[in-house]
């Protein structure tokens, strides 16, 4: 059985990324286990590491979303409260708001979610789904 272990994220500065995404990682439990301007990552136990990766060529632009590539990465959480938490947290390092938390019915009747996206054009979802896809 294959298990995903890591999630490499291309951006445009290492740095600046890393300014965004570490309040969530934290706020999500996980740790940032190394810093620099080539390479950020961050591990919780038994969760694939998140890493961050400078681009290769100048000059590229963010990622749009709905474009071959990357889609989002969403986070189980256990509670609406922690949507709601994770969301606000998104906002104050920076991310924006594509979608404030609501319910999405169209999943399931529980589905409840938000969606943020960095400057990096970076899409992440906090989602909380009791009792799963049934």
């Amino acid at each position: 059985m294959a298990i995903l272990d890591h999630l490499g994220i291309t951006v445009d500065s290492v740095p600046r990324a890393s300014a965004q995404f570490n309040p969530v990682m934290e706020a999500l439990g996980y740790i940032r286990s190394h810093d620099a301007d080539d390479c950020a990552y961050w591990r919780q136990s038994g969760q694939p590491e998140v890493l961050l990766y400078p681009a290769r060529a100048d000059g590229t632009e963010p990622h749009e979303h709905g474009r071959v590539g990357w889609q989002h990465l969403a986070f189980a959480v256990d509670s609406r409260d922690e949507v709601d938490r994770l969301h606000a947290v998104a906002l104050e390092a920076g991310w924006v708001a594509v979608r404030e938390p609501k319910e999405y019915p169209r999943f399931t009747e529980r589905y409840y979610a938000s969606f943020v996206e960095d400057d990096n054009g970076i899409r992440l979802e906090f989602m909380h789904n009791p009792a799963g896809w049934d």
